[in-house]
């Protein structure tokens, strides 16, 4: 996990002194040469498969920009809806060509690459580091969504959830947060006024556009998209990361207020063994990996830049301590890990059978570019 979690967690437990690269299991060390190359070949033979398809893939969950489905009455079922997109996701054989679904570039995806080309100019710092991660960000801004209170991203194709519908194009706080999180990131490092206006537009979407489906004195919560009142805990949180690192920059209390209120909703809602479900309807209740771990980074977040507190110090321990025990092996191995190709990506998911070896860009591509971008650069200081 990145260096926030380290340190505000302040906890002594090794969660492993192994990381794995696809199929390898190497051991972290900070002065080893040959791991450093390692990993920096994998991150560029990445780098360059990604930008060989133009950052633009398939995704796991875009079976319903398939035209041979969207030309049949399916189409306007709910349960049609979450059915196609099961069978496209779990296919053992990538159905997508078949299907007629195209391949795009994903909002969020562009947003971790945003973030990965930020962490590569932070351990570069040459001019075609900057010019591209300049040039990805601004790919990012051209993905905007029009017709809101402020900037606001969604994805690329129609969505359906287990609690509801999102048609392709309406705005949701996750690809919006981690826009806002490259934008902030860009607005540090090269003091560009348009990064962090766009990041402080973002917050008027949240406040403006997203329904606050429980909202008391201490605590808010925001849902995941204007069109929906769910409640669920790492998309929430992501609204408060955004609302407390502007208001951390432009030194907007009222937003830090926010931010606090939005945490506090989280942090108490922790079980007492230190978990949080995916949500509060009865079909979200379900513990993970990276939802937890996107609940931790939030939260380590909100804390560092404009909202401290015991109570919240406290939360991010006991999560921290859960997420270890609960989804890492002894020898450091995550629960639910990535398969890399000999060509540079990364496969989707091993299962029980079979492995998904289709690489989705925005899941797998752009995530593991992110990480490796942070990994090389906490190994090159």
């Amino acid at each position: 996990m990145a260096r926030e979690l380290y340190r505000n967690a302040k906890t002594n437990r090794d969660v492993g002194k192994q990381r794995s690269i696809g199929r390898q299991s190497i051991p972290v060390n900070h002065d080893s040469n040959e791991q450093s190359d390692l990993f920096r070949n994998a991150y560029q033979q990445l780098f360059n498969w990604c930008r060989g398809h133009d950052f633009a893939g398939h995704d796991p969950f875009d079976a319903l920009n398939s035209r041979l489905f969207q030309a049949t009455p399916l189409r306007k079922s709910r349960n049609a809806r979450l059915v196609w997109t099961q069978i496209m996701k779990r296919s053992p054989s990538d159905l997508r060509a078949l299907a007629r679904v195209p391949s795009e570039r994903n909002a969020k995806g562009i947003a971790l690459f945003a973030l990965a080309q930020l962490a590569n100019y932070r351990r570069l710092r040459t001019s075609e580091a900057e010019t591209q991660t300049r040039n990805i960000l601004a790919e990012l801004l051209a993905l905007r969504i029009d017709g809101y209170s402020g900037a606001a991203w969604g994805y690329n194709f129609d969505w359906q959830s287990r609690n509801f519908f999102a048609p392709r194009g309406t705005p949701t706080i996750v690809p919006t947060a981690f826009a806002a999180r490259a934008l902030l990131e860009a607005a540090h490092e090269f003091s560009d006024e348009q990064y962090l206006t766009a990041a402080r537009s973002v917050c008027e979407f949240i406040i403006q556009d997203l329904p606050r489906s429980v909202e008391t004195d201490s605590e808010v919560c925001f849902s995941y998209s204007p069109e929906s009142d769910t409640r669920i805990y790492n998309a929430s949180l992501l609204a408060a990361e955004v609302l407390a690192g502007v208001g951390a920059l432009t030194r907007e209390q009222e937003l830090c207020g926010w931010a606090e209120r939005a945490t506090r909703y989280v942090t108490n809602h922790q079980a007492k063994d230190g978990s949080w479900t995916y949500g509060t309807a009865a079909s979200q209740l379900w513990v993970d990996n990276f939802h937890t771990a996107f609940v931790l980074f939030s939260l380590a977040r909100t804390i560092k830049t404009c909202v401290p507190g015991k109570e919240f110090q406290q939360a991010l321990e006991r999560g921290y301590h859960y997420w270890c025990k609960q989804f890492f092996l002894a020898d450091g191995w995550p629960k639910y890990y990535h398969l890399r190709d000999e060509r540079g990506f990364f496969y989707y998911q091993r299962r029980r059978f079979y492995t998904v070896r289709k690489p989705y860009m925005r899941w797998s591509q752009a995530w593991m570019l992110y990480g490796l971008a942070r990994l090389l650069e906490e190994v090159s200081t």
